[in-house]
């Protein structure tokens, strides 16, 4: 199986058939098909050899950044247990700060089973902070972080960053900064990105996935018919 590593963690290489490599991942956390993505690419990494090293990274993309910071009621929604739509700023602040600390992916995945198969309200902050303590993060630092400033100018940039790519529309990947596609896509088209960024042709396309159905955007949720 592939090591998977936090984007700021680096472990000495000590054989030249080490390969190296990068996703940074556009998404939001109250997007399923992102939580779905997120499970199909973790299957195509256990697909991949032992001396394949692959660093995640995840980035904002808010899918609804004019709600009210306290988000919005519902009565009626696909997914039972939720009755809130909340506004994700903090939670992707969560997230990013969770990255300074090595700690990542564990956090991304709680909020995912938080919000999917819990019913959690981003809009609470202290919901936030069980959730960092719980993967290993200071009680403390995440107080006066997400009761301050800190880390907003960071998520900020980078959803001005997601911009600049053209991202519409969330799962968004983008692998060793040269193949990206969109989309819940299987677990082959993660295994053929990695695969194209190893050519020595410096010119490559995209995966060409950009008209999938399985993304969140602004407008809500698209399916395949």
């Amino acid at each position: 199986m592939a090591r998977v590593t936090p984007e700021n963690q680096t472990k000495p290489i000590n054989a030249m058939n080490i390969s190296k490599n990068s996703i940074a991942i556009y998404s939001d956390l109250i997007c399923p098909w992102c939580y779905i993505g997120k499970r199909r690419m973790e299957e195509a990494l256990r697909q991949l050899p032992p001396s394949t090293i692959v660093s995640p990274s995840w980035h904002p993309f808010q899918l609804n950044p004019d709600l009210p910071r306290e988000g919005l009621n519902r009565k009626l929604y696909r997914y039972d247990l939720q009755t809130h739509t909340p506004n994700t700023f903090d939670s992707h602040r969560l997230v990013w700060l969770a990255g300074v600390s090595g700690v990542q992916d564990v956090v991304v995945e709680a909020l995912f089973h938080a919000y999917f198969c819990e019913g959690a309200n981003f809009s609470d902050g202290k919901k936030l902070i069980e959730i960092g303590v719980a993967a290993g993060m200071d009680v403390s630092h995440l107080e006066r972080s997400l009761a301050s400033d800190e880390s907003a100018s960071a998520v900020r940039e980078e959803e001005q960053q997601a911009r600049r790519l053209g991202i519409s529309g969330v799962p968004f990947y983008l692998i060793n900064k040269a193949v990206s596609f969109s989309g819940a896509q299987p677990e082959e088209t993660f295994l053929d990105a990695l695969r194209r960024t190893q050519s020595p042709d410096k010119k490559l396309p995209n995966a060409g996935h950009d008209d999938a159905p399985q993304t969140c955007g602004p407008d809500g949720c698209q399916v395949p018919k």
